[in-house]
């Protein structure tokens, strides 16, 4: 025969509550927009669309053709200056007037052409248009490039990412599609401060080298980059992203979890036939 359970004992009526388990704290936001609008002429890309980035995340952007993820992706790189709305970077207001006002704030971007120099060898690649001079004032006036020690931050920045290149002086002509995306991946990696921006990163790339700038990206989230990328491709979305910003008629209509929604609805919340009010809150990403 079991024994009766001992009676609860009711709390003394000056008794403090118990106290409940804190939930966790949201990671800090890196870069933020508030009510972004950009107009040409009669066409409105961006209609007040909002967007976070936060810490330690790959934040992937997602729309149809014309929802305005481009532009937004542009103004928040300096590439067009917003006609409304603000922009922060660590909680401070920016006004970026030019791609290279983004890349001083350090936010680098790698473009869906890559803008390599073909002809040119990696580590000269790694720093185009930001080579390393050589010691003295007269190096420095005659603008004397130390190759050598390019050459070194060079094969150090793709061991850290643990890209496979067999020789950092050959052509990036001779690379692969995944091998030159390598590159420009590194080059933004190794001088970005706060964020790395990716479009289509894996467009026009075969299953393995795909695959193989995926794991890339991971390696730069887990260094400590947060990642913005823009893709088409739904399967690399759902497999790298940690929260997912649908873009529709130039505004944020959602930010979904990868983990949770189907494939199917975000589509359908990109695309209009599924309104966001429809999603569960599980669906959704805070």
């Amino acid at each position: 025969m079991k024994p009766n359970p001992a009676p609860s004992t009711p709390p003394h009526p000056g008794a403090l509550p118990e106290p409940q388990p804190e939930a966790a704290p949201r990671p800090r936001v890196v870069l933020e927009a508030r009510g972004l609008v950009k107009r040409y002429g009669h066409v409105t890309a961006l209609d007040g669309t909002d967007f976070e980035l936060r810490e330690g995340e790959i934040l992937a952007v997602i729309g149809d053709n014309g929802a305005g993820k481009s532009t937004l992706i542009k103004a928040l790189s300096g590439a067009i200056i917003p006609d409304a709305g603000q922009i922060f970077l660590d909680g401070k207001p920016v006004h970026f007037r030019s791609p290279i006002d983004a890349r001083r704030a350090g936010i680098e971007t790698v473009y869906q052409d890559l803008a390599v120099a073909p002809a040119m060898t990696i580590a000269e690649n790694l720093f185009l248009g930001r080579e390393i001079l050589r010691k003295g004032w007269l190096a420095r006036l005659l603008r004397w490039i130390d190759k050598k020690r390019m050459l070194e931050e060079a094969i150090a920045d793709m061991q850290d990412l643990k890209i496979g290149i067999r020789s950092m002086s050959q052509a990036v002509e001779t690379l692969s599609g995944g091998q030159r995306q390598g590159v420009a991946v590194a080059r933004a990696a190794a001088f970005a401060q706060h964020v790395v921006i990716m479009d289509e990163p894996t467009a026009a790339l075969g299953v393995k080298e795909g695959n193989m700038v995926l794991e890339l990206i991971r390696r730069v989230r887990d260094n400590g980059l947060p990642v913005i990328i823009i893709s088409h491709n739904m399967p690399h979305v759902f497999e790298i992203a940690d929260r997912i910003h649908i873009q529709r008629l130039g505004k944020r209509v959602a930010v979904v979890n990868p983990k949770t929604i189907r494939m199917s609805d975000a589509v359908a919340v990109m695309t209009g036939a599924k309104m966001p009010e429809e999603l569960s809150p599980e669906m959704l990403a805070y």
